[in-house]
């Protein structure tokens, strides 16, 4: 045991060359998005205004395989690839049987797993002529990753950060703007949809949803400007697959085989990325892992949302997606797991979820930091809120083992470090985070504005 090591290390050769497109392996393909006007399907044109041609096609190919192209591997070469580390010391002290390993995505130019994306979807769009790009964000762990990738490429950067994030984490917003990014707290008064909102509720907390209406708006309304989404979307999901390649060469290193892998899940791309590498060597025989995704309590769409037709944002400006969702006018209370905020599941991973292939828990942010704390006091490194919703479930699951002398193998993500989100922990150590009910009729009143497909 003292021998075997506790950080699994790839050389640089070893990052990913391809990303890896689960839809050719599943057995029937998830529904299509439709154009809200005529309820058809949506064709690459009706995409357009908002992405480049090489994205769209990333988003509806049937190739297993994507190349990744050279110039994206040559930013990935500054943080990839990631170490996958033993949690000896989290183990220790749960008296646990079960060996715990977490891929560590902090060590990225903007602390999480997101310029994973973010990077290729500014290649992209650079080489297409696209001088600026908007988008969202909820935490800003996103925004931060889309203003880097934007500077490396010479790419503006227009930024909606939801509300509650804004106040909260001002210095993610900082983190922004130190690569040249513009940030407004959303909603804003500079959309239509933004103010709109205000003129409604003034002191609105702000949401995913929201933030998506307004950076669409604005991309929508001038020739040099595209969107940019940090989830959600089949490429995105596709873009994060290096995580879980790595992981699985890593854990093919030290001879173990996973029984269990868990990831916590907003829109999707964090998961998404860890498991679907393994769901495809489940899918052909070779390994047999649960796959589990947890979600705050406060913003429930697997365990309590409906599989419906929704739009991906507030205001309606974007196709109909199927997908498990909240209702595209639900405004989660502003726990501090700002990127898990998000009404609706990835198209993909929600089809995913109906077929029975993953399992999905929630969890309250109470217990959530704690499980954070632990995490910090034994492996040394701060996690993200969003992040410890996956090792809440790792900790209960080490737990189980503890108790039943199961030596499982848990494999679980750390998907940003927290060393922005410090005023969060503040207030946990304080005692002023508070775990608010989700009433189911705040859910109904939202599902009952839902499309009619």
């Amino acid at each position: 045991m003292a021998n075997e090591p506790t950080r699994v290390l790839l050389d640089e050769s070893q990052i990913p060359r391809n990303w890896y497109n689960i839809l050719p392996d599943l057995p029937k393909p998830p529904p299509p998005p439709l154009h809200p006007a005529t309820l058809q399907p949506i064709g690459p044109d009706d995409l357009l205004p908002l992405f480049p041609a090489d994205l769209i096609a990333q988003e509806v190919t049937r190739d297993r395989h994507v190349p990744i192209p050279e110039d994206v591997l040559d930013v990935y070469r500054l943080w990839r690839p990631t170490p996958l580390i033993r949690a000896r010391r989290l183990e220790k002290s749960l008296s646990t049987p079960a060996r715990i390993y977490y891929k560590y995505e902090g060590g990225s130019p903007s602390g999480s797993h997101k310029p994973n994306t973010a990077v290729p979807q500014a290649y992209y769009n650079a080489r297409q002529g696209v001088r600026r790009l908007t988008t969202e964000t909820g935490a800003g762990q996103w925004g931060s990753a889309l203003a880097f990738a934007c500077a490396q490429y010479g790419l503006a950067c227009e930024i909606w950060m939801v509300r509650a994030s804004y106040d909260q984490k001002p210095y993610r917003r900082t983190l922004m703007r130190t690569y040249g990014g513009t940030v407004h707290p959303s909603p804003s008064a500079v959309t239509t949809t933004g103010s709109r909102i205000l003129a409604e509720d003034p002191g609105c907390p702000g949401s995913l949803g929201i933030a998506i209406s307004e950076a669409v708006e604005v991309a929508g309304g001038h020739d040099d400007t595209r969107y940019a989404l940090g989830s959600v979307l089949n490429h995105v999901l596709m873009h994060q697959t290096v995580i879980g390649e790595e992981a699985l060469e890593q854990l093919a290193m030290l001879g173990e085989t996973p029984d269990l892998i868990i990831g916590c899940a907003g829109g999707g791309s964090n998961f998404a990325g860890l498991v679907f590498p393994f769901l495809r060597e489940k899918l052909a025989g070779r390994m047999g892992p649960v796959l589990r995704a947890v979600e705050p309590a406060a913003c429930p769409s697997l365990t309590r949302g409906v599989y419906a037709y929704d739009y991906g944002d507030s205001a309606g400006f974007t196709p109909l997606l199927k997908m498990h969702t909240l209702g595209h006018t639900f405004v989660p209370d502003p726990i501090h797991a700002g990127g898990l905020r998000y009404h609706g599941m990835a198209p993909l991973l929600s089809h995913i979820y109906e077929l029975g292939m993953v399992e999905a828990v929630a969890k309250n942010q109470s217990e959530c930091f704690k499980a954070g704390l632990r995490f910090a006091r034994t492996e040394g490194i701060v996690p993200a809120p969003e992040p410890t919703h996956a090792l809440a479930e790792t900790i209960a699951e080490a737990l189980r083992c503890a108790e039943t002398g199961e030596p499982k193998v848990i494999v679980t993500a750390v998907c940003g470090h927290g060393h922005f989100d410090l005023p969060a922990y503040e207030g946990h150590l304080a005692g002023h985070l508070e775990d608010v009910p989700l009433p189911q009729e705040r859910i109904d009143t939202a599902l009952a504005q839902l499309p009619a497909v």
